[in-house]
């Protein structure tokens, strides 16, 4: 196994979920330290506690991420932890309600641009900080091929998906020079319990959902959290060192064509 991250300390908000929990071990397979952010306490400490019995140096911290005070509170605890912050996986997000636009509920809404948008503003304003003065690191914000199509139903995730690449673009022009690289990921139908339960809302059962998504791909199959983590821990890496600004899509193929056999 690789050692690409021997020595640097990483900070991955929405730790506990599927994505970001495959991040987390990735990461520490491949010598980096960890602080586990995320706001469902039970969920997280069952994760520190799983890659701690394992030997790995990681750190939760419950943290609301659309609460400044919290955001701000995470990235100084990576400090106060780790002396530094190498790479940062801002990644915490919701799926909101699914309903059409005309019909959307207006505080739904906002929830989800707070959470979605707001939140990943909040942890590149009080993380980004840390990268600047140290003259180095490496962001990952978490987009979605929601940032590219309009998915039916998803108004609210759409909109904050689509600003998440805006974001994205925006802070990579500002920090590149001095030393900090932020990309994002735009994950495709991947197993997840945020994907399930949008399942539920839309299919009758799961696995029906599971099949039909899955032929949004030209693979014909739905992706694994370890796929987008794989990708995330490339680009926190200094074999990304000439990445910057860009969208990596992990969708299986989904975003290359328009499927003509289904």
């Amino acid at each position: 196994m690789t050692e690409r991250h021997h020595g640097k300390s990483h900070i991955v908000s929405g730790a506990a979920g599927a994505i970001g929990f495959a991040t987390c071990e990735i990461l520490c397979r491949e010598g980096a330290e960890v602080l586990m952010v995320d706001i469902a306490q039970d969920r997280l400490d069952k994760c520190v506690e799983e890659l701690a019995a394992r030997g790995h140096k990681v750190v939760g911290h419950v943290a609301d991420c659309a609460d400044p005070a919290a955001v701000e509170g995470y990235a100084r605890a990576a400090m106060d932890a780790f002396g530094k912050i190498d790479g940062f996986f801002n990644n915490a997000g919701i799926e909101g309600t699914l309903a059409p636009t005309h019909e959307y509920p207006i505080e739904e809404f906002d929830r989800v641009l707070t959470v979605n948008l707001r939140g990943m503003f909040l942890g590149l304003r009080f993380v980004l900080p840390h990268m600047v003065a140290a003259g180095r690191g490496a962001v990952v914000n978490t987009a979605s091929i929601g940032s590219e199509r309009g998915l039916a139903g998803a108004c609210a995730y759409n909109a904050a998906k689509h600003g998440a690449v805006g974001l994205t673009r925006t802070a990579a022009s500002e920090v590149a020079q001095k030393g900090v690289r932020v990309n994002c990921v735009m994950p495709g139908v991947i197993e997840t319990p945020l994907l399930v339960g949008m399942l539920e809302q839309m299919f009758d059962s799961v696995q029906e959902g599971m099949d039909k998504l899955g032929q949004v791909a030209t693979l014909n199959r739905v992706g694994q959290p370890r796929e987008v983590g794989d990708v995330v821990s490339f680009l926190l890496s200094d074999e990304a060192s000439y990445v910057n600004g860009a969208k990596w899509e992990i969708d299986g193929g989904a975003l290359a064509t328009i499927r003509n056999d289904i």
